[in-house]
């Protein structure tokens, strides 16, 4: 399920997660649940716009050290509870970023155990674009979001 990875242009982020995979799932797919994990503490998300299908918007506003950042994008693939792939490259209706910066791609398998085997892959465009993305923080920051989602989704646990 995996797919072939470039050490060149990917990041890759795995973590077993405590929470069952149905609700990790709902969480990355729920505009309420996306504001409380997404990104990092204490920086937060302030708008989150979900039309969960091929081509939907996966729209969301972050607030970061006081300052607005507009998150626009569309879903490429979706697989229920299974694969989640979503880019900024385009906003709905298929129009052109003028800088796109990655596509992400999220792999949610049952652990062994219990729990979530969870995948994060973000895919950039050149070498230069996955290298200024980890310089930013890439395993700490996407680290701690999965951190936040777990325990979040771990306290919606409704099973």
């Amino acid at each position: 399920m995996k797919p072939d990875l470039d050490p060149e242009t990917d990041l890759v982020l795995e973590r077993v997660l405590k929470a069952p995979r149905a609700l990790v799932w709902e969480c990355w797919t729920t505009p309420e649940h996306i504001k409380h994990f997404f990104v990092p503490k204490p920086h937060k998300v302030t708008a989150c716009e979900i039309d969960l299908k091929v081509g939907g918007r996966f729209n969301s506003t972050f607030e970061v050290e006081g300052n607005e950042m507009a998150n626009n994008g569309v879903f490429l693939e979706i697989v229920p509870e299974k694969k989640l792939v979503f880019t900024d490259t385009y906003s709905e209706g298929w129009k052109p970023a003028p800088d796109p910066f990655m596509t992400a791609i999220l792999l949610l398998e049952d652990a062994p155990g219990g729990g979530t085997k969870y995948t994060a892959i973000a895919r950039h465009r050149s070498t230069d674009s996955r290298k200024t993305h980890e310089d930013m923080g890439f395993y700490d920051g996407w680290g701690t979001v999965v951190d936040q989602l777990d325990a979040y989704a771990l306290g919606l646990n409704r099973s």
